[in-house]
């Protein structure tokens, strides 16, 4: 009897104490409610035709899937391994790569630039001798905001080396260290840090070292590849009133600031590696925990203004740059994010360390207000707290951002004198100027108007016309810049042109067309 009993009781017991384990462990995260609802209201809302979403929790994949089309007019949906460009959310992985040098001692954070570089130079020298592989990262060398990047956006003839050189006619617009202004062009300089010292191009480096180790195998680094393969969003933008596809970014100078090309289940992966402090699946780390920590650490404050009135949520009580990531707070939660910015690409990286939780949101059109509606309606579902209302908010504010647009615009157009004249005939105009940093650029006599031709941009190709005195504005002939400017001639006193400034016409032109860091000189 005892047998028999002690033969039946202990699958019994088995089966208790299983039930029992499982019952202590908790349960899955799910999917925010209604989520895939949401989205399609976002997309429909802010003219989005697709987006990638991922959403990590508790290191498990809880969403990598895709939404809307790849190409307006066309039926091919967005998956989860369809790519998007996430420009600026390469940067954290240039960041990474500096990180893995570091710890094989081929390099310092806080050592000089020049010690790997001898070639490099600033405007100020102090500044060439004292600027580290750290400043590199961080916006806070003294360059405005965008500076420099007119040598790559759009599409330049110059190779990366070249901008790099080119970086020492910039003028600084604050002293060293002093102020926060977002650049590019630092992270093409730390790109060619990690070739001098890995023997490989950056391209080659985070492709072997990053991508393959984390099994990002869908992914490519090069903005030129956003043009190629089947499974690829093509990116959009509202170009004279209309949301229509435009052609992809294909320059490779500025693959270290913002190159990768990703999907939802590849970032997934790279989320969790972040979450993780650098661990990988396997047991294995891609980073150590104290290169994690210099990733994650706030280097430069940021300017906390209050938030937009319509989504008081927002407000924070601190901001700084980290290298390649922004660290701020929400809800009482530390916050690890950043941005991403392409012609017809834009992205947001979300992560809360604290809750195990990473979102990225990657969409083919121009519009921050819904990678950042989905993004903080996702957060939201995982914090728990009363839900704010973000699709009504960001829709209000991006009606009265366009407001305020329009109303600059016509302001502007108001002032003009449409009765003044310029003070010289079209042809005392034309000729080469020359600016310090970005070299010469022409305008020339054609067929009765003035043309303007950046040298080495082959497609910032545009009719000068007159404005009022003299002053004229360029309209591109390519329409999907975006970025018509003015352009101000300013005269000796014998009639001869002095110099010509130029700036962009739009509040809403991206601010890498730093047409306003130009100095355009005459060449005898």
């Amino acid at each position: 009897m005892m047998r028999y009993l002690k033969g039946r009781l202990l699958p019994v017991l088995f089966v208790l104490v299983a039930a029992a384990s499982a019952l202590a462990q908790p349960a899955p995260a799910a999917a925010p409610p209604d989520l895939d609802a949401f989205v399609q209201r976002v997309m429909k809302s802010f003219d989005v035709p697709g987006v990638s979403l991922a959403i990590v929790k508790d290191d498990a994949v809880v969403v990598a899937k895709g939404y809307g089309v790849r190409k307006l007019g066309e039926p091919a949906a967005v998956d989860g391994k369809t790519l998007f460009g996430i420009a600026s959310n390469t940067k954290v992985f240039t960041a990474a790569s500096l990180g893995l040098l570091v710890e094989q001692g081929k390099l310092q954070w806080d050592a000089p630039v020049v010690n790997y570089l001898p070639w490099f130079q600033m405007w100020d020298p102090f500044v060439t001798r004292e600027l580290t592989i750290r400043d590199l990262l961080v916006h806070r060398s003294g360059l405005g905001l965008g500076a420099g990047d007119l040598l790559w956006w759009p599409a330049s003839t110059y190779n990366r080396r070249e901008i790099a050189r080119r970086l020492r006619y910039i003028r600084p617009a604050t002293s060293f260290r002093s102020a926060y202004a977002y650049d590019n062009v630092l992270y093409l300089v730390a790109g060619e840090v990690i070739e001098t010292l890995s023997g490989q191009s950056w391209e080659d480096f985070v492709s072997s070292r990053i991508l393959a180790r984390v099994g990002m195998t869908g992914s490519n680094v090069k903005h030129s590849a956003a043009g190629t393969g089947v499974n690829v969003a093509s990116p959009h933008a509202r170009v004279e009133g209309k949301v229509r596809p435009i052609a992809p970014f294909d320059s490779d100078n500025t693959n270290p600031a913002g190159g990768i090309n990703t999907s939802a289940e590849d970032i997934a992966k790279w989320l969790r590696v972040l979450l993780n402090e650098g661990g990988l699946n396997d047991g294995s780390r891609l980073f150590s925990t104290a290169t994690w920590r210099q990733l994650t650490t706030p280097v430069t404050p940021q300017p906390n203004g209050a938030p937009p009135p319509e989504l008081p949520a927002l407000r924070s009580n601190f901001r700084g740059y980290a290298l390649g990531l922004e660290a701020r707070d929400f809800r009482g939660h530390s916050v690890l994010t950043h941005t991403g910015g392409l012609p017809g690409y834009v992205s947001r990286v979300f992560m809360i360390p604290d809750l195990k939780l990473g979102v990225a949101v990657l969409t083919n059109h121009e519009s921050d207000e819904a990678f950042n509606a989905i993004a903080y309606y996702v957060a939201d579902a995982y914090i728990g707290e009363p839900r704010t209302q973000w699709l009504e908010g960001y829709e209000k504010i991006a009606a009265r951002n366009g407001a305020a647009v329009a109303d600059a615009e016509r302001k502007a157009a108001t002032a003009r004198n449409t009765a003044s004249r310029p003070s010289l005939a079209l042809s005392g105009y034309a000729g080469t100027y020359r600016d310090a940093w970005y070299g010469e650029i022409a305008v020339v006599q054609d067929g009765g108007k003035l043309v303007m031709k950046f040298g080495k941009t082959p497609s910032l190709v545009g009719d000068l016309e007159h404005w009022q005195y003299d002053t004229f504005v360029v309209r591109w002939r390519d329409r999907e810049l975006r970025a018509d400017a003015f352009v101000t001639f300013a005269l000796n006193p014998d009639g001869t042109i002095d110099q010509a400034k130029m700036q962009a016409v739009s509040p809403a032109t991206d601010f890498s067309y730093d047409f306003q860091d130009l100095l355009l000189k005459p060449v005898k």
